[in-house]
């Protein structure tokens, strides 16, 4: 079970808990296949969790396309 980051501190970052988990998604599959982090201290020793360490120290962050349909 993971207790830090905690929900309420990812949020400050991420306004959407589907955006939060969806991205950490996206980035663990990432980083499974690339063995690449962006960060390099994390306490996880899962991808999940270390891309929401990433987030939680401002290195994983999504933007939205305002143009797209």
């Amino acid at each position: 079970m993971m207790l830090e980051p905690s929900i309420d501190k990812l949020m400050q970052n991420i306004n959407s808990k589907y955006t939060l988990v969806t991205l950490s998604a996206r980035r663990a599959r990432q980083m499974q296949e690339t063995k690449k982090y962006l960060i390099e201290d994390y306490d996880s020793e899962k991808y999940v969790g270390i891309a929401l360490e990433e987030v939680n120290q401002g290195k994983l962050y999504y933007s939205v396309d305002e143009d797209a349909e």
